[in-house]
């Protein structure tokens, strides 16, 4: 497992990595077989009224993209909920993976290959990306990501883990992009084009 370690607006000590890589180490310990890659990112808000030390981690276990991120005023709380909240969102993958291959044992070995080949494909495609990467104008940040095609239910248990108000997908039935959003009273909203 590949740990990269970032920090905005402080200084990345040693007694602070360590702390950090124990952390996040001891929230995937479980899930070696499943995590690739995990990224995280450590700031400091610079206004001295907002006192936000924030950890943001991103995690890329087997195609999926789980992340997390949470704002204390304090560093080392942030990263210890941040990394509980990490641990029960890896269990909650984990165990829908588990649910879907012990419920359909004949699309078992076919769904599990498919999946490991289009998450190596996906990691050479990010290297690629990065390379030829140029820096965008000011204020704007962009992303680039692999769209394969996935179900409406797919996107809304993607949308659980990444923890964002909303996710942009390819709709397996149409192959259109729509947007999958959660709503302020509860339940979700699709955006999608006439």
């Amino acid at each position: 497992m590949k740990i990269l370690i970032h920090g905005k607006n402080l200084e990345l000590t040693d007694p602070l990595k360590k702390y950090t890589e124990a952390k996040i180490a001891k929230a995937t310990h479980h899930y070696k077989d499943i995590v690739k890659e995990v990224d995280i990112h450590l700031s400091v808000e610079k206004n001295p009224r907002i006192s936000f030390q924030t950890a943001e981690v991103t995690i890329f276990a087997s195609g999926t993209i789980i992340r997390a991120e949470e704002k204390t005023d304090n560093l080392y709380s942030s990263i210890d909920l941040v990394s509980n909240k990490l641990c029960r969102k890896l269990r909650k993958f984990k165990e829908r993976n588990n649910k879907t291959l012990h419920n359909n044992p004949k699309n078992n070995k076919k769904s599990y290959s498919d999946k490991a080949e289009n998450s190596s494909y996906i990691d050479q495609d990010i290297f690629e990306v990065s390379r030829k990467a140029i820096l965008p104008e000011p204020f704007i940040k962009n992303k680039y990501f692999e769209m394969n095609p996935i179900s409406l239910e797919d996107a809304r248990k993607q949308l659980d883990l990444i923890d964002h108000d909303f996710y942009l997908f390819r709709n397996k039935k149409n192959n259109e992009l729509q947007v999958i959003y959660c709503r302020n009273h509860g339940g979700y909203g699709l955006i999608q084009s006439k």
